[in-house]
């Protein structure tokens, strides 16, 4: 469970933005923070409107009284001061962003009149932090934030937008919401046991709600593979025999010359790995060593890693540059049996695709060496990870974060011990009991508090007639 501390009464600064841009914005958080940065503002601040902004200068003295005019005040920049009253601000405190030119002189000047002024230089994260001990945030929210400004393409964006706008928290409430109403009833069967006349739930309902619980938990946690694949780049094994183009697939593939190109047969030996974004989603293709026997060692070696990356790949082209065999067709078979897999003839700039029996369906035509059918590789490629699902879940809800996904295992474990112990008939106690441990594995998540006993009386009560 995680225990919230509380927070300090320090005023932090910090630089925003990354060092080297033509502006640099930085911000201060904390109950002095208006009066702060007017010590360092030749306007006082302190009375500019909530979600204001303001042009002024920053000074190298304190803001005087009118009465010492002759006192020299070094200018340091011009600025745009942004203000935010509590509680409307990324923190929930008192905030002010300072906008002014991106110089590392300026910079360092601004953030060390302010600490000369009482503010403390911000811990990594702090503002995030505070914004989550003022609720502002929950706790998988403020982890979203992270994500957001790591990611790399449309698709991991568009994950954790969705996890910070709490599209995830409001999944989780909504299981809390379920959860309580289980613990309403058990509540109910214990403390009205001994009246027989009366019956608030029977034991098949407890077992529906359960089961339905027990579903939600096990989507949310299915998607977590899903989530590190769009993460990680979705990994596309490319497979073959010797020679058939494979490294220079790669290299069309992710606009680079990343594999060696030789038309020596086991010139890859290992498997080489690069990252390219197709319509906002990341791929990791994996080119492989060539399949064949082998005498040697070290393209044996070569050959054991090909089989793992087919294991792991969600998605496998088969690179081929003429019709294979039988016993090719049924090895191939037998190997992608449940994969995600492409046929794909290379080489059509010097071999005719007619030559292909009909048995290979549907075989896509490309040339690896002049980019010919690429683009169109590339597209069925993600329309292969639409169709299974890698792209996006039917809620829209993706796990992505380990932590994450160790809750909800640990929460389907338990609820999982409720529904057998209604099969057991086991007593309300220790479903209860149960039931508190899967409320503190999604707490993990959020870091919201447990159902409290408060909390379940009103349920109670507003959701049944009690005693009317």
């Amino acid at each position: 469970m995680i225990h919230c501390h509380s927070l300090d009464s320090d005023t932090i600064c910090a630089l925003a933005t990354a060092p080297g841009g033509a502006l640099g914005i930085i911000r201060v958080s904390g109950p002095q923070a208006l009066s702060m940065v007017s010590k360092i503002c030749r306007r006082d601040i302190s009375d500019f409107p909530a979600n204001s902004v303001r042009y002024t200068h920053i000074v190298s003295t304190p803001l005087q009284p009118v009465a010492e005019p002759q006192q020299q005040i070094e200018i340091v920049d011009e600025a745009l001061i942004t203000v935010f009253h509590a509680p409307r601000s990324y923190t929930g405190e008192d905030a002010v962003e300072i906008s002014c030119h991106g110089s590392a002189y300026i910079l360092n000047k601004v953030l060390d009149m302010l600490v000369k002024n009482g503010c403390r230089i911000a811990r990594p994260g702090e503002f995030t932090q505070r914004a989550y001990l003022n609720g502002k945030l929950d706790l998988s929210q403020a982890e979203a934030v992270a994500d957001l400004i790591a990611a790399t393409n449309k698709a991991t964006h568009d994950i954790a937008m969705s996890q910070l706008r709490g599209h995830f928290s409001s999944d989780l409430k909504t299981l809390r919401g379920q959860l309580l109403e289980l613990t309403s009833l058990l509540e109910l069967e214990l403390d009205f046991s001994d009246h027989e006349d009366l019956e608030f739930a029977n034991r098949t309902e407890l077992l529906e709600l359960a089961q339905k619980i027990e579903s939600h938990i096990a989507s949310l946690a299915q998607t977590f593979e899903t989530g590190q694949a769009l993460k990680q780049g979705i990994p596309v094994a490319i497979i073959g025999k010797t020679n058939v183009g494979k490294s220079t697939l790669l290299n069309q593939l992710v606009n680079d010359n990343r594999a060696i190109v030789s038309d020596i047969h086991g010139t890859t030996r290992d498997t080489i790995e690069e990252t390219m974004d197709i319509n906002g989603v990341q791929f990791r293709f994996i080119d492989t060593a060539g399949l064949r026997e082998t005498t040697d060692e070290v393209e044996k070696i070569g050959i054991e890693r090909t089989m793992q990356a087919i294991n792991q790949a969600r998605i496998v082209i088969w690179l081929l540059d003429q019709q294979p065999s039988c016993d090719e067709l049924e090895e191939m078979h037998n190997l992608l049996k449940g994969k995600i897999h492409l046929c794909v003839h290379n080489k059509i700039d010097i071999i005719d695709s007619k030559t292909f029996t009909p048995y290979i369906t549907p075989l896509f035509t490309i040339s690896a060496k002049t980019g010919e059918g690429i683009p169109n590789l590339k597209q069925q490629i993600f329309k292969e990870a639409q169709k299974s699902g890698l792209t996006a879940n039917a809620n829209g809800i993706i796990i992505t974060n380990a932590r994450h996904y160790e809750a909800l295992t640990h929460a389907h474990a338990n609820i999982q011990r409720v529904i057998y112990g209604l099969h057991q008939q086991q007593s309300g106690d220790l479903l209860a009991e149960d039931l508190r441990l899967v409320l503190s594995d999604l707490t993990e998540i959020t870091g919201e508090g447990q159902i409290t006993p408060q909390e379940t009386l009103n349920h109670i009560f507003s959701s049944f007639c009690v005693g009317k």
